[in-house]
């Protein structure tokens, strides 16, 4: 079993990287999906996903309920997670507890029998951002990263479609 996290800034070939991870693995690929096509710009974006991707995967449309997902899903292919930036965004505009979720994922992760392969952003290396909403997002982001980068056996860092390993 395997925990793998990928992050990266925006377009870094983060998502790119995690498909062919999960693609090594046996078994047919779960892509779990934490974004939402709440409008537009997210249609076409979610649309680009998939037609890349390709039909060969199974897919689960995860915006909140990350950790039941993953134990719903165990036992089979290689599950891919992303990403926990769009699922920390939905934790917050639902007025949830995001501190708890991830620790009840960080709590999960060791415990799956099929790798779980998670999508991140790196979100606190530019400037402080000017609205209490976005300083919580940015900083729980890293917190979350941070404690889901201490239970993973693995991390790399994408950037310009290389990896770099991290752990």
């Amino acid at each position: 079993m395997a925990v793998i996290l990928i992050t990266g800034g925006a377009r870094s070939g983060k998502s790119r990287r995690a498909e062919s991870r999960a693609r090594s693995f046996p078994g047919q690929p779960i892509y779990i999906a934490t974004a939402e096509a709440l409008d537009a710009e997210m249609v076409e974006r979610i649309a680009r996903h998939r037609a890349r991707r390709g039909g060969d995967w199974i897919e689960r449309e995860v915006p909140l309920d990350l950790v039941a997902a993953l134990a719903e899903t165990d036992g089979g292919g290689a599950r891919l997670v992303d990403c926990l930036t769009l699922w920390l965004s939905n934790l917050l505009h639902a007025g949830r507890d995001w501190s708890q979720d991830v620790a009840r994922l960080a709590e999960a992760l060791p415990r799956q029998h099929s790798p779980v392969i998670m999508v991140t952003n790196e979100v606190g290396l530019g400037i402080v951002p000017d609205n209490a909403l976005a300083r919580t997002f940015r900083d729980g982001a890293g917190l979350m990263n941070q404690t889901i980068a201490g239970v993973a056996e693995e991390v790399e860092f994408v950037v310009a479609g290389l990896p770099l390993k991290l752990k």
